[in-house]
């Protein structure tokens, strides 16, 4: 393990062939498991599988992640040991919520603790609001208020995300990718090879979720949740290193919060409006629905895997449009990409009005 570590931290983008290994290895224990103590979820009016199936992926998601980053990056976690105890709170709130649909203020107060652990103990957080409105570096309790406002929001946007097949690992795999190579780019191995990891585990489960009939599985909120923390750790020390300038000048991201808004913008703006229309209805903003993007888009009679994929490809483009606009001001690139996603749910609510216009009148 002496020579293949160096060789590893040299090219990681090598352990997502590993973490891919252990997942695809693990799977059908994870599913068998499942099937065996009943850790599946039935058909119901919110969903729209037939027969039971496993709800428990985010568990094979964690095994092959933790054990890939263990072998090759142990340092990660180690120096800040208490990330790893965060990650385990998340884990275990989420499989809880799995099982016996615990409520929502438990739920909440699970993230939070979650938080905790990474922002105040292991104080990975935001402190930079990189010229934002003309401010930087920020007091202490504001850059916790901001760290676990954001950690809320960025952990149940790819919570609320995961409504069809392969939507938030397919996103979730971009969303690695991106952080794996930038990391890799600045010199960061450890972090890159923590991205990389998550890389393999996450085309583990997309496979099986997406294309596999006989062993299909769920993410569940295990893996929703999971994967929300995880995104945290990477924006959170995206944001940060970019703060500090401690990195090659041609790498240097003067709109490092806009990049990283922009890069998970399809979540973040789904799970925005969702709210706020839910809130304008007189509604609780938690309150579950079928109005989310992947639901508008399933009613104009797309399937799964054609909105899990077109998806995925705006979220590319965006991801391009990030790297594009990284030296623009936070409030400009975030601005464009609010207009642009304003006008992109524009013309898919006129969409599904025009269909639903269409059905009624061959109804008649």
């Amino acid at each position: 393990m002496d020579k293949i570590i160096p060789y590893i931290h040299k090219f990681p983008f090598l352990v997502v062939l590993v973490s891919f290994a252990i997942g695809y290895f693990f799977m059908p224990v994870v599913i068998r498991i499942a099937k065996n103590y009943n850790f599946v979820v039935s058909p119901n009016k919110r969903t729209s599988h037939s027969g039971e199936i496993p709800n428990v992926g985010g568990v094979n998601i964690f095994v092959s992640f933790l054990i890939t980053v263990f072998l090759f990056s142990f340092e990660v976690f180690y120096s800040v040991q208490f990330t790893l105890l965060g990650l385990f709170i998340i884990l275990i709130v989420g499989f809880i919520d799995d099982l016996i649909n615990i409520k929502v203020s438990s739920k909440l107060f699970g993230e939070l603790l979650a938080a905790f652990f990474l922002i105040v103990i292991a104080d990975i957080r935001l402190s930079n609001l990189h010229g934002f409105l003309g401010i930087y570096e920020i007091p202490l309790i504001f850059s916790y208020f901001l760290s676990f406002f954001v950690f809320i929001v960025i952990v149940n946007a790819l919570n609320l995300i995961d409504g069809i097949d392969g939507l938030a690992s397919g996103l979730g795999i971009l969303y690695s990718l991106f952080f794996a190579v930038y990391f890799q780019l600045i010199g960061h191995p450890d972090l890159s090879i923590t991205a990389f990891a998550m890389t393999g585990s996450l085309i583990v489960f997309f496979y099986y979720n997406v294309f596999s009939d006989k062993n299909k599985i769920f993410m569940g909120d295990s893996g929703s949740l999971l994967l929300g923390y995880i995104f945290n750790v990477f924006i959170f020390s995206f944001c940060e290193i970019n703060a500090s300038g401690d990195l090659p000048e041609k790498y240097q991201i003067s709109a490092a919060p806009a990049v990283a808004f922009t890069v998970l913008i399809v979540p973040l703006f789904d799970t925005i409006r969702v709210m706020i229309t839910r809130i304008k209805k007189g509604y609780s903003p938690f309150r579950a629905d079928r109005n989310h993007v992947h639901h508008l888009m399933l009613s104009l009679g797309l399937k799964h895997r054609q909105v899990t994929f077109i998806l995925m490809g705006i979220s590319a483009v965006f991801i391009i449009l990030a790297v594009l606009g990284r030296n623009l001001s936070n409030g400009v690139l975030a601005l464009v990409v609010l207009i642009i996603c304003s006008l992109l749910t524009k013309i898919l609510w006129t969409l599904v009005d025009k269909n639903k216009k269409n059905t009624n009148l061959s109804n008649k």
